[in-house]
């Protein structure tokens, strides 16, 4: 039967669709979108012969995913019977969420069933709209945002909670097996305290930069609202202002004067900080000294004391009231962190602790962070840390080619600027990737192929340093190393143009005078210099002229879809730096995004932009001159 007053709205790039009869995925959504918004996709990695396993989805899954997100139904390939194969994704995604949110009953949740066929890729989606209905209603029409950061993070912002815990235990030496029972005792009183009334959650802005100064405000666990569920709570106007602090919303701790370059990313999202105090003397009935209660231990015990390092990550809209930021959904992602850290260190509470360590991760293809809790015991490069990025890897449907979960890669999430475009990168206030935002190519019907990740631009006369009409090959080659910096395939600083120098003296390139020259460098140099410091092999094409290039639109696309590195084009007296093609294959037509190092002018984004120094260009102009 087909629905048709309802539909169902896909805001991330792409579904993980593959060729594998019976793989399923969890298709992620949040209660702050409207209703059937699939967000990302998560591949389910742990089955049996009788289908998912359950517990350990849940766990991981509990771990991964945000407060603030949620699973909303499942997707299953397959080539049989679509409803009953669409009733099997829906009852596995109920299960799986009652795992996560601790319930035996979903009270009239809507549930999406999708089936893809494994051979055209085609999905259809169905939707149950209780769990006590039997019936499943194909629902069309499906609709694809265009902009996914856009939609998670024009009214989106992020909560963070930092919370470390010392939690000391004392167990009878001749019983050492009593241990378990008393860390999960106190385990369970520390999450009792969460929701104690003389619990002060203190709400802080972690905006520097901004002209508006935010005082911070305190919520008493008195005052937060432990009963209404996530889904039913009223979302207020962002612009609506009211003094009263239970009525606060997250909107009071965002920043309300962006720029309009500002980028939509979790990087540059507003972040609440959150901090845990326990106030023990409010409103105490009279003045007394502090008391302290000796109890005699009746055997000999052993004090044994365990670290936590919380850090809890909340996705919210600015329109929600911060009590119940508060209460539903950073008080649930301290439990559920403690009791998944509980989990890791109870086989070894009586040896050495695991090092545990929350880390978040961005990665490319999904618009919202995940977390992860990585045990820092072990090295980055050991089989353990490898084999557990390798199955995120999978479940995120990630590219094993490239380091994207490294320690390296995680959000910086201390107190930041929002200055825009800026590079988060220590000591670097250069601009990054400034070519998202600007106008498309005007090429009909053309496949778009870009770098992939994070650049800095650089240009003629940066670092006071004056290179103007023979650098700009050393700055193209500079802007690549930096591609390869902020990817996390190498810790090499971006070399200056004496070292890039230096560097064909040592391999006997160039004589030693060439060191301090304002000699030009081209491809063929540009590649020994990579060679040298990255280990990175270069191909060289060449080209009698620009009109020659789009020749060449197809290979030039190719390598942005599997490598993803800028690419220096031209040398010698013009250097240019390419990020990406536009490319109609059936009419011959493209386009080339090109980055110029011969800009001499001050870091704005849209003096480069406006000014055509970051910008598509066509191969040929009106007048039949080459643009190279």
């Amino acid at each position: 039967m087909e629905k048709n007053n309802r539909s169902i709205r896909i805001e991330c790039p792409k579904l993980l669709i593959t060729r594998n009869e019976s793989d399923l995925q969890w298709l992620i959504g949040s209660p702050f979108f409207p209703p059937l918004t699939i967000i990302s996709t998560f591949r389910c990695i742990h089955s049996n012969s009788s289908g998912p396993d359950f517990p350990k989805e849940s766990e991981e899954m509990r771990t991964l995913l945000l407060k603030g997100f949620d699973v909303i139904g499942a997707l299953i390939v397959g080539k049989s019977d679509p409803e009953k194969t669409a009733a099997r994704a829906v009852e596995a995604a109920r299960t799986l969420k009652k795992l996560l949110t601790g319930t035996t009953k979903l009270e009239n949740e809507e549930t999406i069933g999708a089936v893809a066929d494994p051979d055209t890729g085609d999905i259809r989606f169905f939707l149950s709209e209780t769990e006590s209905s039997t019936s499943f209603e194909l629902v069309n029409p499906v609709s694809y945002g265009d902009n996914p950061e856009k939609f998670v993070w024009e009214s989106g912002c992020l909560l963070l909670c930092q919370l470390p815990i010392k939690l000391p235990l004392c167990y009878p030496v001749n019983k050492p097996s009593d241990a378990e029972s008393i860390f999960s005792r106190a385990i369970e009183a520390v999450i009792a305290k969460f929701k104690d009334p003389n619990v002060v959650y203190l709400v802080e802005a972690s905006n520097r930069g901004s002209l508006d100064v935010v005082q911070p405000v305190i919520l008493r666990g008195s005052e937060l609202d432990f009963d209404a569920a996530v889904a039913n709570i009223e979302l207020l106007d962002e612009a609506a202002h009211n003094s009263e602090k239970k009525l606060l919303q997250c909107a009071h701790f965002c920043l309300k004067s962006k720029s309009t370059l500002q980028l939509f990313s979790a990087e540059n999202a507003d972040i609440i900080q959150i901090s845990v105090l326990l106030n023990r003397s409010e409103k105490s009935p009279k003045c007394s000294a502090p008391a302290v209660e000796y109890f005699a231990a009746m055997d000999e015990t052993r004090l044994l004391i365990v670290d936590f390092k919380l850090e809890v990550l909340c996705y919210a809209v600015q329109g929600i009231l911060l009590m119940h930021a508060i209460s539903k959904l950073i008080i649930p992602g301290l439990i559920d962190q403690l009791i998944s850290m509980k989990k890791m260190n109870l086989p070894y509470l009586l040896t050495q602790h695991p090092e545990l360590h929350p880390y978040h991760f961005c990665p490319p293809g999904i618009a919202h962070p995940v977390t992860v809790i990585y045990e820092l015991n072990y090295g980055e490069t050991e089989m353990k840390q490898v084999d557990a990025r390798r199955s995120l890897h999978l479940r995120l449907g990630l590219p094993f080619d490239r380091p994207l979960l490294r320690i390296a890669n995680s959000l910086d999430l201390s107190i930041k600027s929002h200055s825009s475009n800026r590079s988060t990168r220590k000591g670097s206030s250069l601009l990054k990737d400034v070519h998202i935002g600007i106008p498309g190519s005007g090429v009909s019907g053309g496949s778009i192929s870009l770098v992939q990740g994070s650049y800095e631009y650089y240009h003629y006369l940066q670092d006071g340093f004056d290179d103007s009409g023979w650098g700009c090959a050393y700055r193209s080659l500079q802007t690549i190393v930096s591609w390869f910096r902020l990817q996390h395939y190498s810790s090499v600083d971006v070399p200056s143009h004496r070292e890039i120098q230096q560097s064909l003296v040592d391999i006997g390139d160039k004589d030693p005078a060439f060191i301090g020259s304002r000699e030009w460098i081209g491809a063929i140099e540009l590649s020994f210099v990579l060679d040298k410091l990255l280990g990175v092999s270069c191909k060289v094409i060449n080209v009698r002229s620009g009109s020659e290039l789009p020749e060449k639109c197809r290979e030039l696309a190719l390598h942005f879809e599997t490598q993803g590195t800028p690419i220096m084009i031209g040398g010698g007296v013009l250097a240019y730096t390419l990020l990406g093609v536009d490319y109609n294959e059936a009419t011959g037509e493209c386009a080339f995004l090109m980055l110029d190092p011969h800009y001499t002018g001050s870091d704005d984004v849209k003096k480069i932009v406006n000014g055509g120094w970051c910008g598509w260009k066509k191969s040929v102009d009106s007048k039949g001159k080459s643009f190279f």
